[in-house]
């Protein structure tokens, strides 16, 4: 697979990606906001015979040394799970997060029911940073994972783990 730019044209030809219970699918304003805000954020893994192996949708937000990178979307068809695509998408954002940003760490929320992904993020360095408490429709708490980048070289980003807020609170 190679990985390339994500397309408006990509977001016709991604529903077999998006077929799996952890995957959230959004509305076309959803993907089309964030491909005119933050295009070199999002980015799709493309298989030899030119379907898509997965994509990643991600922004950049916060102020100051909450400046960070943001995955929104990250999803790999089933057939290409396990075989690096992930690991590729999240080093693409992160290293664009870094060296066209410059942010200070790369968050993502994840279900804590998700144990594999919890795990996958764990092993690419992300920690549990906190929860947010009925993220998901107010029915289902999210961890937020964060993964210092180097202009953190105090890993003040992680710093105080393991506290819960609200959805409220996120916008505060």
């Amino acid at each position: 697979t190679t990985l390339r730019p994500m397309l408006v044209d990509d977001l016709l030809h991604f529903n077999s990606v998006n077929l799996d219970t952890w995957t959230e699918t959004f509305n076309m304003s959803f993907y089309f906001n964030y491909l005119t805000r933050w295009p070199e954020c999002c980015a799709v893994a493309e298989a030899a015979d030119g379907s898509i192996a997965g994509y990643i949708i991600g922004k950049v937000e916060g102020a100051k040394e909450e400046w960070h990178g943001h995955v929104s979307a990250i999803s790999v068809a089933p057939e290409f799970r396990r075989t690096g695509v992930a690991n590729r998408l999240m080093e693409y954002l992160e290293e664009v997060s870094e060296r066209v940003h410059d942010c200070y760490f790369v968050d993502l929320f994840v279900r804590p029911t998700n144990k594999a992904a919890i795990s996958f993020y764990e092993g690419l360095g992300y920690v549990i940073y906190r929860t947010v408490t009925g993220y998901y429709s107010g029915e289902e708490d999210a961890f937020d994972m964060r993964k210092p980048l180097p202009k953190d070289k105090d890993r003040k980003s992680v710093h105080g783990a393991g506290f819960r807020i609200s959805p409220e609170e996120l916008r505060e």
